[in-house]
């Protein structure tokens, strides 16, 4: 196995894409941006799927299902033409955000990094190499709590295609192998509570599931405490 396929273990860093589709911009109020606009999430945040999401204390968290990029081979100041080579695979994955504190902190102008980055805020599933999947732009995203549909959208829908988000990214820091990119999510993103039972499928135009990401919700007993 590659080491890009051991990603979760090996990867050294989680470039997660925002707002990359038109309809999740709205739902949140927020502007449109015209580069492709991304933050860090650490690795420490990564999450197996069958695992169980720890919710702070205080913290509304919420759900945003996404394709994930594994990248096969770094670079820097990556082309669009070259972009395809440096992908050895995929992973869905859903980027768990703390949105009360998201909201708090943004008004204040103040990082996100907490409000993205607590351990198990980064569910992902298994590495699917990249010669499973024929066409990224064309999977059908799915997110369920407890058996009722949240999330279901299309990559198709992205703003910014997977070949400008390399060159982008690249063109601030250099791309590793077995770092992971979050293309971003639709519309539909809500609350995810103690208790909940989440269930996340990728799949192809067929129907064929080329992926399924589970996990459950608890209470975090200790540790920070979010008191606005």
């Amino acid at each position: 196995m590659s080491a890009a396929a051991q990603f979760v273990r090996q990867g050294k860093k989680i470039v997660a894409i925002g707002r990359n589709y038109s309809e999740h911009i709205k739902e949140l109020n927020n502007a449109r941006t015209k580069e492709p606009f991304f933050f860090l999430k650490p690795t420490t945040s990564y999450l197996p799927t069958g695992g169980k999401v720890e919710i702070p204390r205080g913290v509304v968290a919420h759900h945003e299902v996404e394709l994930g990029l594994v990248i096969g081979k770094g670079g820097r100041d990556i082309s669009q033409d070259t972009a395809e080579s440096h992908i050895a695979g995929y992973a869905l994955a859903v980027d768990m955000t703390a949105r009360n504190m998201q909201d708090e902190v943004k008004k204040k102008g103040l990082p996100w990094s907490a409000v993205k980055g607590f351990d198990t805020f980064t569910p992902i599933g298994s590495f699917i190499p990249k010669s499973s999947v024929s066409d990224a732009h064309d999977l059908m995203l799915s997110l369920k709590i407890n058996g009722a549909i949240k999330q279901n959208g299309t990559t198709g829908d992205m703003i910014f295609r997977i070949p400008r988000l390399i060159e982008h990214i690249s063109s601030i820091m250099t791309l590793e192998e077995g770092d992971l990119i979050l293309t971003g999510t639709p519309s539909g993103v809500g609350p995810v509570n103690p208790g909940d039972s989440v269930e996340c499928t990728l799949a192809d135009p067929t129907g064929k599931v080329l992926a399924e990401l589970n996990f459950t919700a608890e209470s975090r007993g200790g540790g920070y405490q979010f008191a606005p």
